[in-house]
């Protein structure tokens, strides 16, 4: 699996466990996202994808580097899904 691959199927597993908030992004900690057995079974390094979907700006987090225990609480944010360009077009058209 590339790295792409992998920072997908992160934010199908971060949807998965996560909260959606109002603002259409998710957040989970980063302890329920390392202590789930689907996610250890899928990744073999989450924190070398997370940090490959940091740097992407897919989602957010406070630090660098997360490790187990010390950062289990650090709540982790995949930011919400732009619109695809063909709604934003049909919705500014209906505004108009």
């Amino acid at each position: 699996m590339n790295v792409e691959e992998e920072v997908g199927r992160l934010k199908e597993e971060i949807q998965r466990l996560g909260k959606v908030q109002p603002d259409g992004s998710y957040k989970v900690t980063f302890g329920v996202l390392f202590n789930d057995d689907r996610c250890a079974n899928i990744f073999e390094a989450l924190v070398g994808t997370l940090r490959a979907a940091k740097r992407r700006k897919f989602l957010t987090y406070d630090g660098e580097l997360l490790l187990q225990g010390v950062h289990d609480n650090v709540e982790i944010i995949l930011k919400a899904a732009p619109l695809p360009a063909s709604e934003v077009a049909a919705d500014s058209a209906v505004k108009n």
